[in-house]
Parts: C-alpha cells; sequence; structure tokens
C-alpha cells in the first residue's frame, strides 16, 4: 500500500480531523478508527496520543515523515503533526489499523 496515496485519498473523499486538539478530542470521544502521527510529534504529546488511544481501542500509525511532510501530503501548507480518519472516503488507509 502506498501511504501517501492513501492518505491524501482519505483527505479528498473522506472526512479527516486536522491539529493536535482535535485529533485528541475525537480520539477521546471515541469518533475516529485511525490516528496518523509524524515521526517528529512532541513526546508529551505522542505519550497522551497513545494513553488516550489504548483506552479507547483507536489505532495508532506513525507516519515516516515529519510535520511539514504530513502536511505536504494532505495537500496543506501547514505543519500537521497528527490527524484522524473518521471516514476513509475512496481510500484504503484503514487497512494500515486492520480495520
Amino acid at each position: 500500500m502506498n501511504v501517501e496515496k492513501a492518505i491524501r485519498t482519505a483527505v479528498d473523499t473522506g472526512e479527516v480531523i486536522f491539529g493536535e486538539r482535535e485529533t485528541l478530542r475525537a480520539v477521546r470521544n471515541n469518533e475516529v478508527k485511525l490516528v496518523i502521527m509524524a515521526e517528529n510529534c512532541p513526546p508529551d504529546l505522542e505519550r497522551d496520543l497513545k494513553h488516550f488511544a489504548r483506552l479507547c481501542d483507536v489505532s495508532v500509525y506513525e507516519f515516516s515523515g515529519t510535520g511539514v511532510e504530513l502536511g505536504s501530503v494532505c495537500g496543506k501548507p501547514f505543519i500537521i503533526s497528527m490527524l484522524g480518519v473518521v471516514k476513509a472516503g475512496d481510500s484504503d488507509i484503514l487497512e494500515l489499523c486492520g480495520k
């Protein structure tokens, strides 16, 4: 699977939440199926995300690139440290978590 293409397709055709606060809130409310996190996500944020994801049974995928690269993949002109996939749309992104 081409992860970058799957992320872009999910952004274009599905429902995706961008940003740290919004994604963590969505995880706590069990609104997302998968969270994609940049490899340079701050350690405290990564710790919080993994804690809540474990409690709420949400899969976390570590993107092998920085927040700048993740933003570029999503077609956004800003840094994205994490995003949550609510609906995959035409993407096969949920295969990353086996759902």
